[in-house]
């Protein structure tokens, strides 16, 4: 499949934990693969990336408190997101950039609330 395929949302308390994956064929052969996040009523923004060589960036938003990975062998990037934060709550979308098209998920959700 070209279209990447996200799971792992779903509701959690303020402080809680979650671990989004991602998955898309030959992960390898995409530059860059990055999660994004479009809260209810916003825009789409960055959250994380990841390059083939596995050097990471982070939005200052979930510094600290969020981690991308990948397993390559399982065609899958991750996303732990540790302390979450009620404005932490959207859809969360894979990205994947092949350095000439673009790949996006459907979005799984995230729910924060007490």
């Amino acid at each position: 499949q070209v279209q990447p395929v996200e799971s792992g949302g779903g509701r959690v308390q303020p402080g809680g934990s979650l671990r989004l994956s991602c998955a898309a064929a030959n992960i390898f052969s995409f530059n860059v693969m990055a999660w994004y996040r479009q809260p209810p009523g916003k825009e789409r923004e960055f959250v994380a990336s990841i390059t083939r060589a596995g050097s990471t960036n982070y939005a200052d938003s979930v510094k600290g408190r969020f981690t991308i990975s990948r397993d390559n062998a399982k065609n899958t990037v991750y996303l732990q997101m540790n302390s979450l934060k009620p404005e932490d709550t959207a859809v969360f979308y894979c990205n994947a950039n092949d350095g000439l098209y673009v790949y996006w998920g459907q979005g799984t959700q995230v729910t924060v609330s007490s």
